[in-house]
């Protein structure tokens, strides 16, 4: 992932330069402080893959790509509040190093930032560019507010969860591609092919989340396992294990579920006995294999097309 890896160090680089330091300082720093936590940023470096897909310059993309990682920035000071996450990234979050008033009014500026970052676009293209940023903006929060309702809703279906994370996840990585191709002078067919690449590796991308949740190595999955389990999260394996359960199943995964961290083996284990570890394997090569029909529908250079599905490819296949 040669290029990839390229477009995420440039804009490592230019989003180092960036000036956030401002006054009131207790608006300012926190945006600086998880600008600075690093991650890997590919999202925006989608935007820039976007642009050269279709003939543009990825320079002419760079700006709007950082709006991109600034709002998905925002995103992650709100849901840290939300689920009152003590770290991000192995530092602390920023509701804990100062507090959640100061992590909700830096969090609604680096909004206001993104949208400062978005609108450099050429004039002719604003337009398209601000409308499915703004469609995505709002299907965040949709997915985020379905996110919390599942916490304590029992009958989450399959279809549910699938678009929750549609909406959470996926449709931000749609955002990034189409705003790149749209900056690149992509034809409507083209730019809506590869928001639906982007759409279907996302959802492929979490659920291979929810695998290494429970199922990774720690030390190369970045973060302690069973989280999922352990803090009552609906995912697609707790989903299928619940519908394929035996009586005596069904009753041990509702014993243990959200219990502690002795009990995340047996619900593993149940995972495995009623096939939900495969089913979730297979639905992940689903949408892998929709985001490359998808990929190769938007026609664009094949140099760039090999290396998105490259891309794909490592999303899917990360170490378990």
């Amino acid at each position: 992932m040669e290029k990839i890896n390229g477009y995420t160090a440039l804009i490592e680089r230019t989003l180092a330069r960036q000036d956030f330091n401002d006054k009131p300082i207790e608006l300012y720093e926190p945006i600086s402080y998880i600008l600075s936590l690093g991650g890997k940023r590919l999202r925006p470096a989608l935007t820039l893959a976007a642009c050269e897909l279709f003939g543009g310059d990825p320079q002419e993309a760079l700006v709007p790509a950082l709006g991109i990682e600034i709002f998905h920035n925002f995103s992650l000071i709100h849901d840290d509040i939300m689920d009152k996450a003590p770290l991000r990234r192995g530092k602390k979050t920023v509701h804990e190093k100062w507090n959640s008033d100061v992590a909700i009014l830096s969090g609604d500026a680096m909004l206001v930032k993104a949208y400062q970052y978005i609108v450099s676009v050429k004039p002719e293209i604003l337009p398209s560019v601000i409308k499915v940023f703004n469609q995505t903006a709002l299907e965040v929060c949709e997915g985020q507010q379905y996110d919390l309702n599942f916490e304590t809703q029992d009958d989450v279906l399959e279809d549910d969860y699938i678009e929750m994370i549609r909406l959470k996840t996926s449709v931000l990585l749609g955002c990034a591609l189409e705003i790149g191709a749209l900056i690149a002078g992509a034809s409507v067919k083209q730019a809506d092919a590869i928001y639906s690449f982007g759409e279907s590796i996302g959802i492929a991308f979490q659920i291979q989340d929810d695998i290494l949740d429970a199922f990774g190595d720690p030390e190369k999955f970045g973060k302690a396992t069973g989280g999922d389990i352990l803090n009552n999260k609906n995912t697609i394996l707790r989903i299928n294990a619940t519908h394929n359960s035996s009586p005596e199943q069904l009753a041990s995964l509702e014993a243990n579920y959200a219990s502690d961290a002795e009990k995340v083996e047996t619900v593993k284990g149940i995972f495995k006995d009623t096939g939900a570890l495969v089913y979730a394997q297979s639905r992940m090569n689903e949408f892998y294999d929709e985001a490359i029909k998808h990929l190769k529908d938007a026609n664009g250079s094949t140099e760039i097309e090999t290396e998105l599905a490259t891309f794909a490819q490592w999303l899917i296949k990360r170490d378990l």
